[in-house]
């Protein structure tokens, strides 16, 4: 349960097929605070216009405005949260566990988004990247997880953490991508084991790649 509850809705400015912004949905969600999503237009532009800008100056969603405080960045959203409405669950206090986190939260930023987010951008945003290398370096990747997985039921240890947020969201949807998951039993297990968490809510799907 929530340590504390914000006073009014979060407001959640996102694009619906973001994974990014998928991460923080669902964090709001298990931490069971109320919350409201915003799309915003990406196709529009609306995310470079002055309205957006004065909310994110990169003119990236997700941007939270939690009662006046405004912030941007899925990782840093949800460190945020963690430390604002948790009690240590999802972002460990101590070093050690705090770091295994960060760890998780690298893998996200760097080997994730440039291997699964990015091969499904291409499906299904069109981006004109090598989709052929990006789907080699994913399985790369994966191959990592799966192994990492052999040592505990979540990324960051026994219990899910921000780690398992800020990475789900993309790997799920790799298939969209044109990644296949098949000869990754513990990282399929995993998926379920998130896709379980009381209060998860799933990212919208698109048919495009192996999920066509």
């Amino acid at each position: 349960m929530p340590v504390s509850q914000p006073q009014h809705p979060i407001r959640l400015y996102r694009y619906r097929l973001s994974g990014h912004s998928h991460r923080i949905e669902l964090m709001l969600s298990l931490l069971q605070l109320p919350y409201e999503t915003i799309d915003i237009d990406l196709a529009g532009g609306e995310h470079k216009q002055p309205a957006f800008l004065a909310l994110n100056r990169f003119g990236q969603v997700p941007v939270i405005d939690d009662n006046g405080t405004v912030l941007a960045d899925s990782n840093a959203i949800l460190v945020y949260l963690a430390h604002r409405y948790d009690d240590g669950r999802w972002l460990p206090y101590d070093a050690v566990g705090a770091a295994q986190v960060q760890r998780w939260l690298s893998v996200a930023a760097g080997q994730i988004a440039t291997g699964p987010a990015a091969a499904r951008r291409v499906n299904v945003f069109g981006a004109k990247l090598d989709l052929a290398e990006l789907i080699a370096r994913s399985h790369a990747l994966l191959a990592v997880i799966e192994s990492e997985l052999a040592q505990h039921d979540f990324l960051a240890g026994p219990s899910a953490t921000l780690a398992d947020i800020a990475c789900y969201s993309y790997l799920a949807h790799a298939p969209e991508g044109g990644i296949a998951l098949a000869d990754y039993p513990r990282l399929r297990g995993w998926l379920s084991r998130v896709e379980s968490l009381p209060g998860f809510v799933p990212m919208a799907a698109t048919p495009v790649g192996l999920a066509a």
